[in-house]
């Protein structure tokens, strides 16, 4: 089946509806230093910034569950946009007009944050609804464009700060606003599919007495725990554990790390109809046991460093897979399935950096130097990987399930 022509609009505006993700999601934390010098910011009012946002989308997260069917994508999609535009301009405004900067910085993050947690549920149904073939490789080359958007914010930004200066960097978020304002305007009126009647869904109770269903969350909270303890641990782990210095650490670490997962949804979005999914989502599963392995108990720090950068290609098919196999198996779950999924992928985005900073701070306290206590870290969060991949075996057992 050939997608039409009128539904390339579409396609388009939800490839730049994960950019702007990619944007909301990364482009605070590069500030976070300015924060300090410029408004007095603390570590912990930093950690709290982190907290809000998570919290934040996993609340979102569970309201889209109740509400996108009803109101319907279009609504949805313009809403999330318009606050997503709303939290880059404050982000940018709000802290120098205020008496309490960190207030300003809150309220900026958590609208934000209601814009990028719309955005993760919305836009994944709405690309599944549209009519082609290959749905897991559309899902795929979707998400990859979060990555390309946060590659570009963390590139486009850090230049600009360089040349711009670090005191106008409340520009640059007004800058990064002209993206969803511009795409606030394209879901107004491209083409949508109709979300599926209430008559119709899969209701979640029957979902959640599934076994696909139930080891579909399974796979999502270890997706996003795989994800998001890489990420967020791999520039200081480069700098404390490795020894690498700061500006090599976060090129080779995050940075790199965003574009080898980019390059592996890209290369499943282009070539996916000849791959087989499960395989390589094992295969894929595989290599992060090996990456998250090999990051912590390597002797070379570059060989370590490479584990880390790969690592991003080896999450990269996890969420997305997750979510196509998933719709394959429920057609008719709608916003409602999708939604559950984003609320376990969120809760494990922050168990696995938790987790992760917990071991390392322990090891601490038992005596360990800095190097070893983030190398056990690392070496715990391998277990979000072994997990998954006991997950794929388990759904094999369910490979005779009929959609309902």
């Amino acid at each position: 089946m050939s997608e039409p022509i009128s539904y390339r609009s579409t396609r388009m505006a939800c490839y730049r509806g994960y950019i702007v993700q990619g944007i909301v999601n990364n482009i605070s934390p590069l500030f976070f230093v300015i924060f300090q010098k410029e408004f007095g910011i603390s570590y912990a009012m930093i950690s709290s910034l982190i907290l809000f946002n998570f919290v934040t989308q996993i609340l979102v997260d569970l309201l889209c569950v109740r509400f996108v069917d009803r109101i319907g994508y279009r609504a949805a999609a313009v809403m999330a946009h318009v606050c997503s535009t709303l939290g880059l301009v404050l982000l940018g405004l709000l802290p120098r007009a205020l008496p309490a900067p960190f207030a300003g910085l809150a309220v900026a993050t958590v609208i934000s944050a209601i814009g990028g947690g719309m955005i993760e549920v919305i836009i994944s149904p709405i690309i599944d609804s549209l009519p082609s073939d290959a749905k897991d490789a559309k899902m795929s080359l979707l998400h990859s464009f979060y990555c390309w958007g946060q590659v570009a914010v963390v590139l486009l930004t850090t230049l600009a700060v360089r040349l711009l200066g670090e005191g106008l960097w409340w520009v640059l978020p007004l800058f990064w606003a002209l993206i969803p304002a511009y795409n606030c305007v394209a879901f107004a009126t491209v083409p949508l599919m109709p979300t599926v009647p209430k008559d119709e869904k899969s209701p979640l109770r029957t979902l959640f007495r599934s076994g696909i269903f139930v080891t579909a969350m399974v796979l999502m909270l270890c997706a996003g725990a795989s994800e998001l303890a890489m990420s967020q641990w791999s520039s200081l782990f480069a700098e404390k554990a490795l020894g690498v210095p700061k500006v090599m650490g976060d090129l080779l670490g995050p940075c790199l790390f965003a574009v080898f997962m980019g390059i592996g949804r890209t290369i499943y979005g282009v070539w996916g109809e000849k791959l087989d999914l499960d395989k390589a989502l094992m295969g894929t599963a595989i290599l992060c046991v090996g990456c998250y392995l090999g990051a912590a108990l390597f002797a070379v720090p570059l060989l370590s460093l490479l584990c880390c950068s790969l690592c991003g290609f080896s999450i990269s098919l996890m969420w997305p897979g997750v979510l196509s196999k998933t719709a394959a198996a429920y057609p008719k779950g709608g916003t409602a399935m999708f939604g559950v999924l984003a609320v376990c992928g969120d809760i494990g985005c922050s168990t696995g950096p938790a987790l992760t900073g917990a071991v390392s701070d322990l090891a601490l306290q038992l005596g360990y130097t800095e190097q070893l206590g983030l190398k056990a870290g690392m070496l715990v969060a391998a277990l979000f990987p072994v997990v998954l991949i006991l997950c794929l075996l388990l759904s094999r057992r369910f490979t005779k399930h009929r959609p309902v």
